[in-house]
C-alpha cells in the first residue's frame, strides 16, 4: 500500500473510531487558505456542544505520529478553525477542542484529546 492510499485508509479509520465514540461527524478534509498559508482539517466533529478539529497522523509508531504533528500544522488549523466557524456560523456557540488521532497500522489507534490550544 503506497503512502497516500495509507493516509486515505488512515483517516477513515481515524473517522470510525469517533463515530463509535459518540462523535458526530461534521466534515472532512475541510481545506482553507491557498498556496502556502493553506491547510486542511482532517476531520471536524462534534459531540455535545463541543466541536473538535481533528488531525490524524499516520506513521510507523505512535511516537513518530505524535511528533509529525508540527507548530506550523497546529497553526494552520487554528487559522482553519477560525475560517470554519466564519464559514458555519451556527457552530459559533460551541466550545472549540483540537485533537489528535494517531495511528499505526495494522490497528493500533490513540485519540489524544485537547493535544493543543489555540494561543
Amino acid at each position: 500500500m503506497n503512502n497516500y492510499r495509507k493516509g486515505k485508509f488512515a483517516e477513515l479509520l481515524a473517522a470510525a473510531y469517533m463515530f463509535c465514540h459518540g462523535y458526530k461527524i461534521v466534515k472532512r478534509n475541510f481545506i482553507t487558505g491557498r498556496g502556502t498559508t493553506a491547510g486542511e482539517i482532517d476531520l471536524i466533529c462534534r459531540k455535545k456542544d463541543t466541536l473538535v478539529f481533528v488531525e490524524i497522523k499516520q506513521r510507523s509508531s505512535l511516537e513518530n505520529a505524535a511528533y509529525a504533528i508540527t507548530k506550523q500544522q497546529r497553526t494552520r488549523i487554528i487559522r482553519g478553525a477560525q475560517n470554519f466557524l466564519k464559514s458555519y456560523p451556527a457552530y459559533r456557540g460551541h466550545d472549540i477542542r483540537f485533537d489528535a488521532v494517531l495511528i499505526t497500522l495494522p490497528w493500533r489507534i490513540r485519540h489524544i484529546i485537547n493535544a493543543w490550544q489555540a494561543d
